[in-house]
């Protein structure tokens, strides 16, 4: 880095799923060891802007393009000023970013994340744009600097890449073959979080049940969950998104026998249709999924299980959907996330026939919302009168300064409201709730809280807050939000957006 380097200011704008999410923590930390500091939101013009693209939903080119051409006219009045443009929509586009944009710098794809910060100072230098994309991992995302938002709470990745060909999907394409890491380099990873304070962690992969196909134990995933658990004042853990194609016994047995992991599974379904699911090369059917459901429920009839939908895939018929629906019905998730298939070119289902009208698409997405509504509504409604242990958040209420509410995640990650104690009480502690209200996507506790416990991972925060400005967080951490889901997004959720 060039001398002056030490005032620099950055901006990480993220698309796209959780392994983005924690693909810019590592952006953050790489570039504040460069000697960056984070943007300030008063600062409308920083010396850098890094966009972590996604390349999954049917709009994402347009959304990057149009905010790299709000950004041309900064660059022009802020000499110096730099554009990177990185992850999977990078990997995909390549030099075609750089002829839209030429007023962009850098543009790195999701291999080699690791060399921003020399590819920015080569540009700096030789003042032309730097276009470098890598075919295969060069260093494992979890070797680099990290900046994380959460000072409780912490994603922490076991695997990258994806072997499946799901024919909606470009990830894998853009991601490469799966890459596990060592069981013993997870748990050291763990180890030294909590050290920090951490509490929480969400173990990570695109398809993060199929850790220890690479290392060729097809026990493995239950085995780390297991060795996780001993780890000492690890209080909670999480892990996403998991494959119904993997999901075996000794993974449902692990989670109900280990204390500290949660109750909860985000299980992809995408179609309750056996056709639509050969369609989309899903190497399950319906009873297989429902098969898992069951299993679950028997060994933790407390679990939360959320779930992806994809509505009008090429081909789907009125049956087809009817059939998802049952699927949503006898399944009776917490929440779902739900997405209107659209083409993406490189996909195998861009290219299919029967492509289904928009309007019926939206009609079907519009019943399927409904039905999801009154049965998360009903789920939720079961809570009322329980006692919860409820982890503090940060940023999770967005009404809580009005109502004089604070929130938090229960332990199957339901996000709960609750009427500020009259002590103090920092994210990362936890405090005991009796639910009186329920809604579809959130709880209410109204009455006093039964306790409050200050925990390590509330020291660390009230830390990290006492520390000088100079070096703040990067990029924003958590779970997908419990929500209604946005308008007519185009494609599944979860670690992987192919899941």
């Amino acid at each position: 880095m060039s001398g002056d380097s030490g005032s620099k200011s950055y901006k990480v704008v993220t698309y796209g799923c959780q392994m983005n999410v924690h693909d810019s923590e590592r952006l953050s930390g790489l570039l504040e060891d460069a000697g960056y500091v984070k943007a300030t939101p008063a600062e409308s013009d920083p010396d850098l802007v890094v966009f972590n693209t996604c390349a999954v939903r049917e709009n994402a080119d347009n959304k990057l393009y149009g905010n790299l051409g709000q950004l041309a006219p900064a660059k022009t009045r802020h000499k110096g000023m730099q554009i990177a443009v990185g992850g999977c929509l990078a990997q995909k586009d390549r030099d075609t970013i750089v002829r839209k944009a030429p007023w962009v710098d850098v543009v790195f794809g999701t291999h080699n994340i690791g060399h921003l910060p020399a590819l920015l100072e080569r540009a700096r230098v030789e003042q032309q744009a730097q276009v470098e994309i890598l075919e295969s991992l060069e260093t494992f995302p979890s070797t680099l600097p990290t900046r994380r938002e959460s000072a409780y709470a912490a994603w922490v990745a076991i695997s990258v890449g994806c072997n499946n060909t799901c024919t909606f999907c470009i990830v894998p394409a853009l991601r490469g073959k799966e890459e596990d890491r060592r069981p013993g380099d997870v748990l050291a990873e763990i180890e030294a979080l909590v050290d920090e304070g951490v509490i929480e962690v969400t173990l990570l992969g695109q398809n993060v049940n199929a850790y220890g196909s690479d290392l060729g134990d097809r026990e493995a995933f239950s085995k780390l969950l297991r060795a996780a658990g001993r780890i000492e004042g690890l209080e909670r853990i999480r892990f996403t998104s998991p494959h119904p194609r993997d999901f075996t016994d000794d993974v449902i047995a692990a989670m109900a026998e280990t204390p500290n992991v949660m109750h909860q599974l985000h299980m992809p379904l995408q179609s309750g249709s056996d056709t639509v699911l050969k369609a989309m090369r899903r190497s399950y059917r319906q009873d297989r999924f429902l098969g898992i459901i069951h299993k679950v429920r028997e060994a933790m009839p407390d679990a939360a299980i959320s779930t992806d939908i994809i509505v009008g895939f090429p081909g789907e018929t009125e049956e087809d959907f009817e059939q998802t629906l049952h699927v949503v019905r006898e399944a009776r998730f917490a929440n779902a996330f739900t997405f209107q298939y659209s083409k993406r070119p490189g996909t195998p289902a861009a290219e299919m026939a029967d492509q289904i009208p928009k309007a019926v698409v939206q009609e079907r997405y519009n019943r399927l919302i409904a039905l999801q509504e009154e049965i998360s509504w009903g789920e939720n409604k079961k809570q009322v009168g329980r006692t919860l242990e409820v982890l503090v958040a940060e940023g999770e209420g967005k009404k809580d300064d009005r109502t004089d509410r604070l929130s938090g995640r229960a332990p199957d990650n339901r996000l709960v409201h609750f009427t500020r104690p009259a002590g103090p009480v920092r994210p990362g502690d936890v405090v005991t709730v009796e639910i009186t209200y329920a809604a579809p996507h959130h709880l209410l506790a109204e009455g006093p809280t039964t306790a409050v416990r200050r925990t390590r991972a509330g020291d660390a925060w009230e830390k990290r807050q006492a520390a000088p400005a100079a070096r703040p967080a990067g990029v924003m951490l958590g779970l997908p939000g419990i929500g209604a889901p946005a308008p007519a997004p185009a494609a599944p959720a979860g670690a992987c957006c192919g899941d």
